[in-house]
C-alpha cells in the first residue's frame, strides 16, 4: 500500500492561489534522506511530513533543498488534512510538535488559527550587497531569529521588485522579507518573501515570515490584529494577533490534489 500524499493551496480560499504545499501523511518514523527524496520529487516549497504521536503528531518540513525549522503554510495544510480526511473532529485541536516546539492549530469560523512563535526583526546593519540584490534601499532593515526584513516606501515598491536571487543566496539568513504599509483600506500591510538560499526564490505565502512581521507592524500601527496580503505573483491572505511572545496566524485551505507514494 502506498503512502498517502495530499496538495493544499494554503493561505487562500480559491484553487491555483496561494502557496501549494504537499502532505505526507506517516504511520510512523521515516529516513530523513527518503523526506528529502519526496520534498525534491514534489518539488514544492515545502513538503510537510506527519506522523502520529503520543499527544498529537510529529511535524517535519522539508524545501527541495533542505529541512527547515519552522513552516506556516505547510503547517496549515497538515492541519487541513488532518479535519478533511476525519483523522481529526472539526472541534479538536491539532497539536504538532516541531523542530520549533509545540505548535497548535484550531478551526475558528471557516478559518485556521495557528499559534506560533513571535520571532521579532531587531534594527541591524544592512548587510553587504542587500541594497544591490533588491534593487532598492530599504528604509530600515532587522534582522530576525531566521530571515533579513526590511521595509520600503510604498506597496508599489515592494510589489514592483525584481531582485538579483543569486546575490539574496549569499546574504546567510534563510531569507529576505520585504515590506511596506498597505496602500489599500483592508489591508494594513503588505510582503513578499525571497529565500534562493533555500531553494525557494520566491514564496508565495510566508506564514513564518509573519511571526516578524506581526510584531514591527503591530509596533510600527499601534495594532495588535492586523490584516496582511503577501502579494506575490500567486498572492495570499492572512489575518494575524499578537498575543504575548506568540502570533496568532489565521487562513483557509483548498485541497487541489490526493494521491499515493509508490517508492
Amino acid at each position: 500500500m502506498g503512502v498517502p500524499i495530499v496538495q493544499v493551496d494554503a493561505f487562500t480560499a480559491e484553487a491555483f492561489r496561494g502557496n501549494p504545499a504537499a502532505v505526507c501523511l506517516l504511520s510512523g518514523e521515516s529516513d530523513p534522506r527518503w523526506m528529502q527524496d519526496v520534498a525534491r520529487e514534489m518539488n514544492l516549497a515545502e513538503t510537510a511530513f506527519v506522523r502520529p504521536d503520543t499527544d498529537g503528531y510529529g511535524l517535519r518540513w522539508f524545501t527541495p533543498t533542505l529541512e527547515v525549522d519552522l513552516c506556516g503554510h505547510a503547517t496549515l495544510a497538515a492541519a487541513h488534512v488532518l479535519w478533511e480526511t476525519g483523522r481529526l473532529a472539526p472541534d479538536a485541536v491539532a497539536r504538532f510538535d516541531t523542530r520549533s516546539g509545540r505548535l497548535t492549530a484550531a478551526l475558528r469560523d471557516g478559518w485556521i488559527e495557528l499559534d506560533f512563535p513571535a520571532t521579532p526583526a531587531e534594527e541591524a546593519p544592512s548587510p553587504a550587497g542587500l541594497e544591490e540584490a533588491l534593487g532598492a534601499v530599504p528604509r530600515f532593515v532587522g534582522r530576525s531569529r531566521f530571515d533579513y526584513l526590511a521595509e520600503l516606501d510604498s506597496e508599489a515598491a515592494v510589489r514592483e521588485l525584481r531582485p538579483d536571487f543569486r546575490r539574496l543566496s549569499a546574504l546567510g539568513a534563510r531569507g529576505v522579507i520585504v515590506t511596506a504599509r498597505s496602500e489599500h483600506p483592508d489591508d494594513d500591510f503588505v510582503s513578499r518573501f525571497f529565500a534562493p538560499g533555500a531553494g525557494i526564490d520566491e514564496d508565495p505565502v510566508t506564514g513564518s515570515a509573519h511571526c516578524a512581521l506581526a510584531p514591527f507592524w503591530g509596533a510600527r500601527l499601534g495594532k495588535n490584529a492586523l490584516a496582511a496580503r503577501q502579494v506575490s505573483p500567486r498572492g495570499g491572505f492572512l489575518k494575524v494577533r499578537l498575543d504575548g511572545d506568540r502570533v496568532r496566524i489565521a487562513g483557509q485551505a483548498v485541497t487541489v490534489m490526493t494521491g499515493e507514494l509508490l517508492a
